[in-house]
Formats: structure tokens, sequence, C-alpha cells
């Protein structure tokens, strides 16, 4: 007996790298970020910001030396996730206000400030995620995720 399986309209979107815990790999991050938002028809911004300092915190303050850290995003209904996992689990990020004079220090405040929802979820050890939220414009909703219905009653013919 031979089953047909149907195909979903649109396919879901995830898209997972991983990269090296350095600053070239943060910058790599978000320039493949940008190009995979841009290919599902994404709004860029805010989620490439939140990328970049997420991925900048991994490479920074998640580094440890010969392993690597991993960009997740993936469209859920109506919200765009991304998801950053390093292999410093005994270093969970806070939010803090660094001195005025201080070059660094705000990056998770902008991803506060840029994200509908954040926070950190403990791993398998070593590991840990930092992850972020972000609703999407109603054009740009994945129809197959099953979060908001959407599937066509029309008659096929």
């Amino acid at each position: 007996m031979i089953q047909e399986t149907a195909e979903p309209a649109t396919p879901v979107r995830n898209f997972s790298v991983q990269l090296s815990s350095t600053p070239r790999g943060a910058r790599l991050a978000r320039l493949l970020a940008t190009e995979q938002l841009r290919a599902w028809g994404l709004p860029l911004d805010p989620a490439r910001q939140i990328v970049a300092e997420l991925a900048t915190n991994a490479a920074t303050h998640g580094r440890v030396q010969g392993r690597d850290f991993r960009l997740l995003l993936y469209v859920v209904g109506d919200t765009l996730r991304i998801e950053v996992t390093d292999t410093r689990g005994d270093r969970m990020p806070c939010t803090q206000l660094p001195a005025p004079e201080a070059e660094s220090g705000r990056g998770l405040l902008l991803v506060d400030a840029l994200a509908d929802r954040w926070g950190c979820a403990p791993g398998p050890p070593p590991r840990k995620t930092v992850w972020a939220e972000v609703a999407l414009p109603p054009d740009c909703r994945n129809p197959c995720s099953g979060a908001t219905g959407g599937l066509s009653q029309e008659p096929r013919g």
C-alpha cells in the first residue's frame, strides 16, 4: 500500500547554524540571519539587531576555547524566535545599567527594549540558550505552524 503525504503550502521556517565563538563568528551570525530573514520576506529589524547582540554576547561572555555557539531562527504562528546557545551555562546573563562612560555592557538592555519577550534557559551542561521573540506583522506569519489556523476550505478540482 502506498501512502501519499500532503506537503504544506508554505514550508516551516527555521534556520540553524553553528559558528565559532569569535567576533568574526558573531558578525557572520548577523549577516546570515539578515539574509535568511530577507529570503523569508520578514522584516530585518529589530531581529537583525537582536541577533547581533546575542551573538556578540555568546562570542564575548559565552566563549570557551574550541567551542562554538549555535544560532537558531524559527517562526511559530505570528512570532519569530531567535535562540543563541553557547557553552558557558555557568554564566547566566543579567541586565544591569553600565557606568555612563563604559564602552560596552548595553547589549541585553537593547535586547530587552527591542524584543517582545526574552529570557535564558539552561541546557544540558555546559550549555545555556538565550532567546528572544519578536511579533511579526500579519502578512509575514507562518500559515503552517498551526497557531492561527488558515487552512483553505476551497474545493479541489
